[in-house]
């Protein structure tokens, strides 16, 4: 039984160093905090992967937690609500990560999707916005993506995987009212920017 208990724990770790916590539920997050045995800890000299993983868990479950009282406490109806929220989600990733904002008509986070790795310009499954949006009922989807690079300007592919988003979304009846993108401790929307104009309908 114990070789059962070794093993999960095990699979929960390289899973978490994988990928962070993206897509634990809470329980399963605290287990993983809770589940790295002293005696592992003490086999290795300063810190080894199994304290380093208790240290990335710790902070990770506080950002989560963090997330989700920003959800619970203020709707996404302006770009500094969605923007704020966004820069605690991509806080202290180092790629490109693509995330959509499912929201209902006042602007409550019904679900949070990471689509792809490499940013809008590599290849935005537009299939895959559209059926999230479908699945989760939304009337509105933001599209946000993070430059690591630290410029938080809007490329030409990232214009021209917009456009193609909005469309296929207005197909459905639901609106993009947004693309943020995020660098550092700062955003840019590209529907302030005049690329969108969507903010007005939420």
């Amino acid at each position: 039984m114990e070789n059962i208990h070794r093993g999960h724990r095990e699979k929960m770790r390289q899973r978490f160093l994988k990928s962070g916590l993206e897509g634990f539920a809470d329980h399963e997050a605290l287990e993983l905090l809770l589940s790295a045995p002293a005696e592992d800890l003490k086999k290795v000299e300063g810190i080894g992967e199994s304290a380093a993983v208790l240290l990335k868990v710790a902070g990770q479950i506080g950002r989560k937690a963090r997330l989700a009282d920003a959800v619970q406490s203020c709707p996404m109806t302006d770009v500094e609500t969605a923007g704020a929220y966004l820069l605690e989600r991509y806080a202290g990733e180092t790629h490109e990560i693509v995330y959509e904002l499912c929201l209902d008509r006042k602007g409550k986070l019904l679900a949070c999707k990471r689509l792809n790795d490499g940013g809008a310009s590599a290849a935005l499954d537009i299939r895959k916005v559209v059926e999230n949006a479908i699945l989760t009922s939304a009337s509105t989807v933001i599209l946000a993506h993070n430059h690591p690079s630290g410029i938080a300007l809007p490329s030409d592919d990232d214009c021209a995987a917009t456009t193609r988003a909005a469309q296929a979304l207005q197909t459905i009846g639901v609106a993009l009212a947004d693309h943020i993108i995020v660098a550092d401790d700062d955003f840019v929307s590209m529907a302030q920017s005049g690329y969108l104009t969507s903010w007005e309908h939420l």
